[in-house]
């Protein structure tokens, strides 16, 4: 895929971000769609479709905390590449977006070079995941679709935001084998991004919810690992 093929949304209640980070972003060859606000985003996202958004958190009508919720849940947009684009660099600002389905979390003021690196970054990512992508893998009464980021378990089917799949697949890859917090987030985060310690707490946490919390064991001090129905007490 070239650039000029690849689709960016920008957000941010900010003309001036809009029109820095849009330039530098259109010089690169992108195809660059803009909003001002959470509502405007949605809209938007549902006519261009792209592959990347960046959004920011505080806006008026909606913030990208609840815009970027409501588009996880938009059936097409399910696997865009999500990233704040914000001056919120707190700990709970970060846990609220990757609570949200965000993908990254990049606290302004970035340089733009550094923030076209991102891009990149991301998007490599996202071609990766679609040029490698297999079929479908069964585990147990479980059965896991990489084309298509949907989990079935039994005839329930889980629709997962891209993190907390990256991270299910990486755990059922090899059931049993303990992953280290330090290679989970190497993989499925990569080396660029910067998270907060409680990130992979708060995925983990998801999918116990939604695949069941027997199936995630905690070694404290190391990482996690996924076990079967009956093969670790």
């Amino acid at each position: 895929m070239n650039n000029n093929d690849i689709k960016i949304l920008l957000v941010d209640d900010e003309p001036d971000i809009l029109e820095i980070v849009g330039y530098n972003l259109k010089q690169e060859g992108y195809q660059v769609f803009t909003a001002n606000n959470g509502l405007e985003a949605i809209k938007v996202a549902k006519r261009a479709v792209p592959h990347l958004i960046l959004l920011d958190i505080m806006m008026p009508e909606m913030d990208g905390i609840e815009a970027c919720e409501k588009i996880r849940d938009i059936k097409n947009l399910e696997n865009v590449v999500i990233a704040f684009l914000t001056a919120r660099g707190e700990d709970y600002s970060q846990v609220a977006g990757f609570e949200a389905g965000a993908d990254d979390y990049i606290t302004k003021p970035v340089k733009p070079k550094v923030l076209v690196s991102k891009v990149k970054s991301l998007l490599r990512r996202l071609k990766t995941d679609n040029s490698s992508a297999e079929t479908a893998t069964e585990i147990g009464d479980i059965t896991i679709n990489r084309e298509e980021y949907v989990v079935f378990k039994g005839d329930e089917k889980i629709i997962l935001p891209r993190k907390e799949f990256e991270l299910f697949s990486l755990l059922t890859s090899k059931p049993g084998k303990v992953f280290k917090r330090e290679a989970i987030l190497d993989t499925v985060w990569g080396n660029e991004v910067v998270v907060g310690g409680r990130t992979i707490d708060v995925h983990i946490r998801k999918l116990r919810e939604k695949i069941g919390d027997h199936h995630f064991k905690t070694v404290k001090g190391v990482g996690y690992k996924f076990v079967l129905e009956g093969t670790d007490k």
